[in-house]
């Protein structure tokens, strides 16, 4: 059965809105980045946010005791109209233990060629790559 997401955006100022689901906590989205980030950092946000709750969730499965995780997202843009990403590096570094390299792997390319919503509702042509730190 599909479901239906929705969030409500309110106009603040200039390209200033706040905005979430029903219930829950806002956020604010600033098209300037003064108050918040803008849409175009947003979705790096929601991407790398995404991908690392698939990545926590699995190395847990794996039985990794998970110490830190940070995920540096870079997203190159066309310099035309629309400006839309053309390409998102992932920059993994983790760290926990009973983590190794194959299973860092594993749970990243399970995270981006499977499990995360966000990445795989972006365009097909946009450039999808990664790159891990252990330690």
């Amino acid at each position: 059965m599909q479901e239906t997401k929705k969030v409500v955006l309110t106009w603040q100022e200039g390209v200033r809105f706040s905005g979430g689901a029903l219930e829950g906590p806002s956020t604010i989205v600033d098209g300037d980045n003064d108050a918040g980030p803008g849409p175009m950092l947003t979705l790096l946000l929601a991407a790398g946010s995404c991908s690392g709750s698939d990545v926590v969730v699995i190395l847990e499965k794996m039985r990794v005791q998970l110490r830190r995780l940070r995920i540096d997202v870079t997203g190159v843009r066309r310099e035309q109209e629309p400006r839309r990403y053309i390409a998102i590096h992932f920059d993994y570094h983790v760290a926990g233990e009973g983590l190794d390299q194959a299973k860092a792997t594993r749970a990243i390319d399970l995270s981006l060629e499977k499990y995360c919503s966000v990445v795989h509702s972006l365009a097909p042509d946009i450039a999808i790559t990664y790159a891990l730190t252990l330690g």
